[in-house]
């Protein structure tokens, strides 16, 4: 498939930045080489890209040291336009970029408290310096996505670049299938619901007398694990990235040592404390526990799903219709049941068309046993939020692998077309851009073969 080299290198470039006390590790001297605009690109950000490239057993064609500063230099004029055009960074996204990096940096070199020995830094303020960096790498995409959000293809142009592929280099479509699903929630009993809210007032009153922190609770209680482990606390984010209910409560909060009201959310039961406004953006510390299901609401639900499945295996509704009237999956019922392809960067992504590596591990472990047309028996899994849900899934279709072909891969050939005018669109922006931005190139890169000749002026 068409691969978005350039933008993906830009995110990764973006995403990598560390703090500079690790190239400072490395001995590399701090000195500015390149000024884009306003912006400096140091030796030690160069170094250190290198360091980390060959770690990873990325392999770069021509110089490092020509390719990437000037991959840099490219994010730098992203970055001066995005002040412009007040372009702002999606903060949630950024929250769960970054905890993620952690695990896995924290997964490879053994311990938190390795990784606070190896940057010489409390993981605080390093989670704080990958987040300024993650944010960079967030606000690229956006501006990359202001430029190119017009851009579109016609029909001829779809024609004409599926004609101009040479044969050996027509993309490959694996096998995919689309499958459609029928969900169940079992009730969870009013005690329950009443010994977590009693639980979770119990904690308010422990904080607000000031008995306990409310971030050692959280460390020990909470069951939301992303923040569990830093003493419940959330990170900076807008209104938008929080439910309606949650958010209306969050940024009403004006006392930081006192607790929130009890907040009801599809992830459970919360109460929240306040640490910080800052403008239009908020950062708080929650606590999340979420009622458990007993055996009896389970088998109620799964009663629920046989008179269902009854209904259907009866022919008295289609498996479409059933999905309409019964279902408690919002993001399915009212399309049929159908699954849509949420797979970030998948070939796929917002089409009905799953690898089966793309599906929940559970739906594709019995999708993989069924023929076009079967519907499996009820069975039971896990949501990301913790609920456990009864689920009949149907196989609706595979497609089986096969070379890209215009009768049966429009929508892929149509994406890769459009993807190839973005990327001229883009690539026509950033030359532009450079010959209009002040650019200032220490002497040892002005010999490089770079890709935007530009960089290179007469007063460098």
């Amino acid at each position: 498939m068409c691969k978005r080299i350039w933008s993906i290198t830009l995110a990764l470039l973006a995403s990598l930045l560390l703090p500079r006390e690790l190239s400072a590790q490395k001995n590399v001297a701090d000195q500015v080489v390149w000024m884009v605009g306003d912006e400096p690109i140091l030796l030690s950000d160069i170094e250190f890209q290198k360091l980390r490239m060959r770690s990873e057993g990325i392999r770069l064609q021509g110089k490092p040291d020509c390719f990437i500063p000037e991959q840099l230099a490219v994010q730098k004029l992203f970055l001066n336009q995005a002040k412009i055009d007040s372009i702002e960074a999606n903060d949630s996204q950024i929250i769960r970029s970054v905890d993620a990096w952690l695990e896995n940096v924290i997964a490879q070199i053994g311990s938190r408290e390795k990784l606070e020995e190896y940057f010489g830094k409390k993981i605080s303020q390093i989670r704080e310096d990958e987040r300024k960096q993650a944010r960079n790498s967030d606000i690229v995409r956006a501006m990359q996505n202001k430029i190119v959000q017009g851009v579109q293809v016609t029909p001829s142009e779809i024609r004409a670049f599926f004609a101009s592929m040479p044969q050996d280099s027509l993309p490959f479509i694996p096998k995919t299938v689309e499958v459609q699903r029928i969900s169940v929630l079992p009730e969870v009993n009013l005690e329950e619901i009443d010994r977590v809210k009693e639980r979770l007032r119990g904690f308010a009153d422990e904080v607000n007398s000031q008995k306990k922190s409310f971030s050692s609770l959280a460390r020990l209680y909470s069951e939301d694990q992303r923040t569990a482990l830093q003493g419940g606390e959330y990170g900076f984010v807008g209104r938008g990235s929080l439910e309606t209910e949650f958010a209306n409560v969050v940024f009403n909060l004006s006392d930081p040592k006192r607790c929130s009201q009890i907040i009801k959310t599809e992830e459970g039961y919360h109460i929240v404390q306040l640490i910080e406004k800052r403008g239009d953006l908020v950062n708080f510390r929650h606590i999340l526990l979420r009622p458990a299901v007993d055996e009896k609401g389970i088998n109620a639900a799964q009663t629920r799903m046989d008179s269902i499945v009854t209904l259907i295996n009866d022919e008295k509704l289609t498996f479409e219709a059933a999905a309409e009237l019964f279902s408690e999956d919002k993001d399915t019922r009212n399309n049929g049941g159908l699954m849509i392809n949420k797979t970030q960067g998948s070939d796929f992504e917002s089409s009905p068309n799953f690898r089966y590596e793309e599906l929940p591990q559970d739906i594709a472990r019995v999708a993989y046993e069924l023929k076009p047309g079967e519907q499996s028996k009820p069975f039971s899994m896990r949501q990301p939020n913790g609920q456990t849900e009864i689920v009949i899934i149907k196989l609706k279709q595979i497609h089986p692998e096969h070379i890209a072909n215009m009768n049966s891969d429009y929508r892929v050939i149509k994406a890769m077309a459009l993807q190839k005018k973005r990327e001229q669109v883009l690539d026509d922006w950033i030359r532009r851009r450079q010959k209009e931005t002040p650019i200032k190139i220490y002497s040892s890169y002005t010999d490089c073969d770079f890709k935007y000749p530009g960089w290179v002026r007469s007063d460098s």
